[in-house]
C-alpha cells in the first residue's frame, strides 16, 4: 500500500511539477521521431531496394534487409532519449527511464550484428558456389549459426550489466539455480562438439544421400546445434549433431559404382548345352554394355536348386544416380529376356510334385501317377 502511495506521489510531482511546455515539447518529438520512422520505412528503404535489385549481386539486398528495422527502432530511441532530457523527472524515474533507454539502444547494436550475419552468409554462400567442394558450403552454414549464438550470449549479457552493476557476483550467487543452468546446457554442449566433430570428419557434405538408424534423405542445412535431412518423402528432419556424430552413417553419395545381383533360375528341361551358351552369352551382354562397370563381371552356374538350375549374376553399374541406374538396370533385365528367348529357355517356376496311389490291375498293384500344380 505505501508504495502505491509512494508511486501516485512521484506520478503526480511528474506531471504537476513538469512544465507543460516541456511536456507539449516531449509529445512534438516523439511525434517527430515517429513521423522520421514513416518516412524513412516508406520512401528511403523503398529507393534503396529498387536500386538494389538493379544490381547481379543479392548482398546489397541483404543488407537493405538488415537495416530496415533497426534503424527504424533507432528512430524512436533517439526520440524517447531527447524527450526524457526534455523533462524534468525524479531522480529514481530518471534512472530507470535512462536504463531503459540504454538498453534498447544494446538490443538495436546487437540486433543489427544478428541481421548483419545473414549479409556475410549471402556473401560467402555466392563465393561457395563457385567452388566444386561442398566442404564450404557446411562451414558457411556453420559459422553463420555459431556467430548469432555468440551475438546472443554476448547481448545478453550486455544487456544484464545494465541492470545489475557486477554480472559476474549475480551468476556466481545463483547457487543451485547455475548448477541447474550448467546442467541444462550439457546437450548444447554436446551438439557444439557434434558440430565441431561434423566438420572435422566430414562424413557428408550439403546435398549428400544419407542413410541413418532414424532417417533416409539428403542433407540440407549443417547447423549450429543439429542437421536437417530432407527425406525421400519431401519432409525435413531435424537431427541434433550430438546423436548425428555418434550414429553409423552410410553415404550412399560417395558410392563409385552400384551393385547388381540376382539368381537366375532356369528350369530343368534346359541341356548342359543350352545352358553354358546362356552363361556365355549373358558375360558377353555384361562385358559390352557401355553403362556396366568391366571390373567385376561374374556370371556362373551356381548349384542345382530345388525347382530349378541357378545362374549366379554379379555385377556393378558405372552410374550411381538411382534413376540412371533403374534404366541401366532395366535396359540389361530386357536383353536377358531376348536371350532367353533366342535359345529356347524358360525361367522356372517354383512347382511340386504329387504322387497318387492306386490298384489300376491285378498285375500291377500299385501305380503312381505324378501331377506337377505350381505353387500358390
Amino acid at each position: 500500500m505505501d508504495l502505491l502511495l509512494e508511486l501516485q506521489n512521484q506520478w503526480e510531482s511528474i506531471i504537476y511539477g513538469t512544465n507543460l511546455r516541456r511536456i507539449g515539447g516531449a509529445i512534438l518529438i516523439l511525434l517527430l521521431a515517429l513521423l522520421l520512422k514513416k518516412i524513412f520505412s516508406k520512401v528511403i528503404i523503398v529507393l534503396m531496394q529498387k536500386l538494389a535489385k538493379k544490381t547481379k549481386s543479392t548482398v546489397d539486398d541483404s543488407i537493405v534487409e538488415a537495416l530496415d528495422k533497426p534503424v527504424q527502432l533507432g528512430f524512436i530511441i533517439i526520440g524517447l532519449q531527447i524527450a526524457a532530457q526534455m523533462l524534468i523527472l525524479p531522480p529514481e524515474i530518471s534512472v530507470f527511464v535512462q536504463r531503459v533507454i540504454r538498453s534498447l539502444i544494446l538490443y538495436t547494436l546487437f540486433w543489427s550484428a544478428y541481421r548483419a550475419a545473414d549479409v556475410f552468409t549471402a556473401l560467402f554462400e555466392q563465393r561457395a558456389l563457385l567452388t566444386v567442394d561442398k566442404f564450404d558450403d557446411m562451414l558457411v552454414s556453420f559459422l553463420s549459426n555459431g556467430a548469432k549464438a555468440v551475438i546472443i550470449v554476448l547481448g545478453a549479457i550486455t544487456v544484464a550489466q545494465v541492470w545489475f552493476s557486477e554480472i559476474a557476483g549475480v551468476l556466481t550467487g545463483l547457487g543451485l539455480g547455475g548448477l541447474a543452468f550448467a546442467l541444462a546446457a550439457q546437450d548444447t554442449a554436446k551438439n557444439l562438439f557434434g558440430s565441431v566433430t561434423i566438420m572435422l570428419d566430414r562424413p557428408f557434405n550439403i546435398g549428400d544421400w544419407v542413410l541413418t538408424p532414424s532417417v533416409e534423405g539428403t542433407i540440407e542445412e549443417i547447423g549450429f546445434r543439429s542437421t536437417k535431412v530432407r527425406t525421400f518423402a519431401d519432409a525435413v528432419v531435424t537431427i541434433p549433431n550430438s546423436v548425428m556424430s555418434n550414429d553409423p552413417i552410410t553415404n550412399w553419395s560417395r558410392m563409385g559404382k552400384r551393385r547388381i545381383n540376382f539368381q537366375l533360375k532356369v528350369s530343368y528341361q534346359t541341356t548342359a548345352e543350352q545352358l553354358q551358351q546362356c552363361i556365355q552369352s549373358l558375360r558377353t551382354i555384361l562385358e559390352e554394355h557401355p553403362e556396366v562397370h568391366p571390373e567385376t563381371i561374374l556370371v556362373y552356374f551356381e548349384r542345382f536348386g530345388e525347382n530349378s538350375l541357378n545362374i549366379f549374376v554379379y555385377f556393378f553399374t558405372n552410374t550411381t544416380n538411382w534413376k540412371k541406374f533403374l534404366e541401366v538396370q532395366e535396359d540389361i533385365n530386357f536383353k536377358i529376356m531376348a536371350l532367353l528367348e533366342e535359345l529356347g529357355v524358360f525361367v522356372a517356376l517354383p512347382s511340386r510334385s504329387v504322387y497318387i496311389e492306386g490298384a489300376k490291375s491285378e498285375a500291377l498293384k500299385e501305380d503312381v501317377v505324378t501331377v506337377t500344380t505350381a505353387k500358390a
